[in-house]
């Protein structure tokens, strides 16, 4: 008898805690049916977890999937503490993806207990525990022995994909083209690892070691290179006290050219992850788009004429930019020739050429870890003012790795511009895939025209302000006479600015 009533006991035991279980499952469930409705792409990041030691209930963070193509991560600058208090829309930490440096907003309230992840860290799969959230009024103090082993431990990143690593810079997954990604089965999104080597990720992070502003300025005027110096602080921080040790030691920033036999003769820098993407599409598409080029001559003394009078009225309202009335003069121009406003695309096994009713501008804008195309949406429904606000604010969080993808994938027509460089007088740039056209812009120079006839009946000479405009056409789309087309209705219309005004 007393081995039975032990069995039932223990059975008896059992359930009772699959019953609790199941109840935590249970609220759990209803409260991530909520999450998910705010903000989808962050459900990944959480996990109920009750580990084998003797811990209170608790919430394990989770790096996220940042991008369709993230697999890693690398830990910024954390924004909360141990201990803080944590609600809906605050950010918890800067995370670098494979495309930018992004905040990591949360979306659950509650109390930080515990940080797994030290600033700094780099490559860090997604999936990972990096931090631990308890409820308000949960004993803080009881997670100071927690480890990443009671979360679950270090996740590895999934197997490549050379597909997904090539597709995703700034098309979308429905266009249907052969470079574009792969549609997600799933709504919660499925992280697709770029293709690698083997080595470790270098992003920005790696390529500017972690060290203060002051580290940095002492560094400059002990004239120590920073990339030399490996840091003694929290996650490898280069610290004061490392600068003076490799100034003592003789690690400066370099001799010059030809000073030391010595030197080396170059320097590898292993290709980020968006670079290898950028490399991909660019490649893919000058091998299966046959482009060709049409450049222009264009006239812009009354562009510039018009541009300086609207400024001068603005008393510091707006300040319009040359690029900001190409924007509007491309979208008139495609207005006017709308097979150049088209795509490629395969959609069921059938070819289509799809002619876009709406004219969406990718605006080419250079970035510290590559180039990216942010888009100016219906232009043709917008003004001059707004065009200028808007590419302002899109460059602006390009620039800082702040954009949205659905600010960057899709665009039905590119401008590429190089006028900000007086040596690039013109050049010719790659198409944009699925588009089937990219407009290059070129400098504006002085040049010298015919004026009228002087008193003896000789003409006179006039300087006229002029820039190169090549366009480059997908052939499968646009034939040449409708290429020549629009870089016909292009000219005239920043020829004759006021026509943008119609």
């Amino acid at each position: 008898m007393p081995a039975t009533t032990t069995l039932l006991a223990r059975a008896g035991g059992q359930l009772r805690q699959r019953g609790s279980i199941a109840l935590r499952s249970s609220l759990s469930a209803s409260k991530c049916s909520q999450f998910t409705a705010r903000r989808t792409p962050a459900l990944s990041a959480l996990a109920r977890y009750y580990a084998s030691k003797s811990f209170p209930s608790h919430t394990v963070v989770t790096m996220p999937a940042l991008s369709p193509t993230m697999t890693a991560g690398n830990i910024g600058t954390w924004q909360k503490k141990v201990g803080d208090t944590i609600a809906p829309g605050d950010v918890l930490v800067e995370i670098e993806t494979d495309k930018a440096q992004m905040d990591f907003e949360f979306q659950e309230e509650g109390v930080i207990a515990k940080l797994l992840k030290e600033s700094g860290e780099k490559d860090v799969a997604v999936g990972t525990p990096i931090a631990v959230m308890i409820e308000e009024g949960e004993d803080v103090a009881a997670f100071e022995s927690f480890s990443i082993d009671d979360a679950g431990g270090e996740k590895a990143p999934k197997p490549a994909s050379k597909e997904g690593d090539a597709s995703s810079a700034s098309e979308p997954a429905d266009t249907g083209s052969s470079t574009a990604p792969p549609k997600q089965e799933s709504s919660t999104p499925q992280a697709i690892e770029s293709e690698s080597t083997g080595a470790r990720l270098e992003t920005s992070i790696d390529r500017q070691p972690a060290a203060s502003p002051a580290v940095r300025k002492l560094a400059l005027e002990k004239g120590v290179a920073l990339s030399s110096i490996k840091g003694s602080g929290p996650g490898g921080k280069i610290t004061k006290g490392d600068v003076e040790k490799a100034q003592s030691s003789g690690a400066t920033g370099g001799a010059p050219v030809g000073a030391s036999a010595g030197a080396p003769a170059y320097e590898d820098t292993p290709a980020t992850s968006m670079r290898k993407v950028i490399a991909n599409r660019l490649t893919q598409s000058f091998q299966q788009n046959p482009h060709y080029f049409v450049a222009s001559s264009i006239s812009v003394s009354k562009l510039l004429k018009l541009r300086e009078a609207l400024n001068a009225s603005s008393e510091g309202a707006y300040k319009l930019s040359v690029n900001d009335f190409l924007v509007k003069a491309l979208a008139v121009a495609a207005r006017k020739v709308p097979a150049a406003n088209s795509s490629w695309r395969e959609d069921a096994g059938q070819i289509i050429i799809r002619q876009h009713n709406v004219v969406d501008v990718s605006v080419a804008v250079a970035t510290p870890v590559g180039l990216m195309t942010p888009i100016v949406k219906n232009v043709g429904a917008l003004g001059l003012t707004s065009i200028s606000s808007q590419v302002k604010d899109l460059g602006k969080r390009a620039r800082d790795g702040k954009l949205k993808p659905e600010e960057y994938q899709g665009g039905t027509i590119t401008i590429s511009n190089m006028g900000m460089n007086s040596a690039v007088e013109r050049f010719t740039a790659v198409i944009n895939p699925p588009q089937a056209t990219i407009i290059a812009v070129g400098t504006t120079k002085k040049v010298p025209i015919q004026g009228e006839l002087l008193e003896d009946g000789t003409p006179s000479v006039e300087w006229d302000d002029q820039i190169v405009i090549t366009g480059s056409f997908d052939h499968k789309v646009v034939d040449g006479v409708v290429g020549g087309e629009f870089m016909k209705e292009l000219k005239k219309v920043l020829e004759n600015p006021l026509e943008l005004l119609l």
